[in-house]
């Protein structure tokens, strides 16, 4: 088990010792890098490190080492700061080198000024990414990133405590706390500035700015101040779904920023800031009459968003960054690294894919009512994923329209609930024509706050996105509603949402599985429609679908987890030989019926032969689960006419 050393509580003091090492070489900061990689990956260390997903702010430590999983919801632009600045003693002419990376204030030592003028000032860029959790994330999620990965979390919490007065919290109400100061400090803001501005630091401006006594803002960037909470409308933390918890960072990325991209899952591990300072900086550079206008082109708006406080949005300087294959925590987090401990894993679970997928099976099929046909094509649903795109064709959707659902009862609502507790992101979108009028589900770019304004569409990738028609009633779709509507289907159709750039609009591609329960057929297009067939009627559905989740043991539940997560992520290819005998398969089926077969037909089967195949733990199409595809997609054709015949041309 991992101490709890240097690197975890105090990691500038780690970088410091490099830095000193290796002055004036530029390899210092690789080095940097390196150490903590190398640290991350002794006996699960990660796991020791507190993330802000799971600890609240007010527990940790500022300046420690912490990790965010999160979604980028926003790109700022970038920004200068000090990467090497050198303070003189006025007494002594005694000169020292600091490092400014990973930091938002530049520090020294009591009676140092910073030399401006030094040769040796090194001005680097860094990307600021405005990161939010990940929308939709489930809370079994949330749980088994505390207990199950992160035993230790207990005693972290205990140790943090022992170790953090109570003055470490960052509250909206307490926003301007120092973390080393007395409660004294709460009563007298103008006491606390003071004691800022005259105990170990080196001004209080930016570096293009006079130079203040004893601090400095490391941050070049004019247009980053701060309006006090007390006195501005509350902070819109711009998450893309409502009710959505948790805390905004803004992250800050020194090493190739170029390979991530808005929408990106990330995991970064970087130092804690919540440096009180930046708030009182700012509050002083707004509050000056003599700043002159032409010096700073940024709106208030675009101030207050771009450097909110840091007690309500930390600053992560990020270490170590990778992009998140998925964030199932049951799962290693790279599938593509051929470790031992990852191939033992996937082995292991394939070994027992069959009982786990008819337990699965058996689990929805009771949750659709006895269904199995439906479960069937829920469960090829759950695990398709995008996963090539042709021109503008995504490959490996598969939009499924549960047709036929009971509209005056419950069972939308409890059909997502169950489906929530299997997958890692998911929303519940309730279709009236209220939300169609008055959600705004495309993001568009604020240009008076320099910010993208978030979407309920702006979703990461393999989130399961529910929309429920059995609300729908008459009524008159306005504007919005239209285009909201025109965005769902571009979304199903295309898996891309174009965002609203004002003067043009700007495509993103993405990956939702979207599962449209509706009465009839949907409004929306989609990939495959299975007519419901309840062969039950319970009494009371809510009691119904409680039971079905009290009567699976957690042990299963997480396998049914892992099953859908880890399906996602395999391979799959078709050989010459299964390729020859599909093509004179068709053919065959077309002479048989023309009319009937298309080319459409052929491109559904396939697609259904892949998660079947895939749902089976083959990699490869068999001429077994070809034909099997076949029969299912009969049976789904078979209920539909039967359906058309009894309500006409409904269907």
């Amino acid at each position: 088990m991992p101490c709890v050393g240097d690197w975890l509580n105090s990691p500038l003091s780690i970088v410091q010792g490099i830095f000193a090492q290796n002055v004036p070489n530029s390899d210092w900061e690789k080095k940097v890098t390196e150490y903590f990689k190398e640290k991350l990956k002794e006996n699960n260390a990660t796991n020791w490190v507190p993330s802000l997903n799971d600890v609240p702010v007010h527990y940790l430590k500022p300046n420690s080492l912490v990790k965010f999983r999160c979604m980028v919801q926003d790109m700022f632009d970038p920004e200068f700061y000090m990467g090497v600045y050198e303070t003189v003693d006025p007494n002594t002419n005694a000169r020292v080198l600091h490092f400014g990376k990973y930091r938002d204030v530049a520090e020294c030592g009591p009676q140092q000024e910073i030399d401006l003028n030094s040769s040796q000032t090194v001005t680097s860029e860094r990307q600021t990414f405005y990161c939010v959790p990940v929308p939709g994330e489930s809370a079994w999620f949330s749980l088994l990133s505390v207990w199950f990965l992160n035993p230790q979390f207990h005693a972290y919490i205990s140790a943090s405590q022992a170790r953090v007065s109570p003055s470490t919290s960052y509250t909206p109400s307490r926003h301007k706390r120092s973390y080393e100061e007395d409660e004294d400090m709460d009563l007298h803001p103008s006491k606390q500035k003071e004691q800022h501005m005259g105990n170990n630091c080196c001004g209080g401006s930016d570096i293009h700015g006079c130079v203040e006594p004893k601090r400095l803002e490391t941050e070049a960037s004019a247009g980053h101040h701060v309006i006090s909470p007390n006195c501005s409308p509350p902070l819109d933390l711009n998450f893309p779904l409502p009710g959505e918890k948790g805390p905004a960072c803004l992250v800050k990325v020194y090493e190739s920023w170029e390979s991530f991209k808005v929408n990106d899952v990330l995991e970064v591990f970087g130092v804690l800031s919540v440096d009180p300072v930046l708030s009182i900086v700012n509050s002083e550079e707004r509050d000056s009459s003599t700043l002159d206008p032409m010096e700073c082109m940024d709106t208030a708006e675009e101030q207050r968003v771009h450097s909110p406080p840091a007690s309500l949005v930390p600053r992560i300087h990020v270490i170590l960054a990778q992009k998140l294959q998925h964030i199932n925590p049951l799962l290693p987090a790279c599938l593509n690294e051929e470790e031992s401990k990852t191939c033992e894993f996937v082995s292991n679970f394939m070994s027992e894919l069959s009982p786990v997928r008819a337990e699965l099976l058996g689990f929805l099929t009771h949750a659709l009512l006895g269904d199995s046909l439906a479960a069937e094509y829920l469960i090829l649903h759950l695990i398709s994923t995008v996963y090539a795109r042709r021109d503008v064709l995504p490959l490996g959707k598969f939009t499924v329209n549960l047709s036929g659902c009971p509209r005056n009862s419950a069972f939308t609502e409890h059909l997502y609930r169950l489906i929530q507790q299997l997958v890692p992101a998911s929303y519940h979108l309730r279709m009236s024509i209220e939300s169609m009028n008055h959600s705004r589900f495309i993001p568009h770019k604020d240009y008076t706050a320099n910010r993208l304004v978030s979407g309920l569409l702006q979703l990461a990738s393999n989130t399961s996105l529910v929309i429920d028609e059995t609300q729908l009633e008459q009524g008159q779709l306005d504007t919005a509603g239209v285009h909201n509507v025109t965005a769902l289907g571009n979304l199903i159709t295309w898996q891309k949402v174009d965002y609203d750039f004002n003067y043009h609009r700007m495509e993103f591609p993405c990956n939702i599985n979207v599962l449209i329960a509706s009465e009839g057929r949907s409004l929306l297009p989609s990939d495959c429609q299975v007519h419901l067939q309840p062969q039950i009627i319970p009494p009371n559905m809510e009691e119904y679908m409680s039971s079905l989740l009290t009567a699976v043991l957690p042990s299963v539940l997480n396998k049914f987890r892992i099953y859908l997560s880890l399906l996602k992520l395999l391979d799959y290819s078709i050989s010459d030989e299964v390729t020859k005998a599909v093509e004179e398969d068709f053919v065959e089926m077309r002479k048989n019926d023309p009319e009937s077969v298309t080319a459409d037909d052929l491109h559904k089967m396939l697609l259904v032969a892949r998660f079947l195949s895939l749902s089976a733990g083959q990699t490869t199409l068999s001429r077994e689960r070809w034909l099997r595809a076949k029969q299912l997609e009969a049976l789904r054709k078979a209920r539909l006419q039967q359906q058309k015949c009894v309500n006409g041309n409904e269907l």
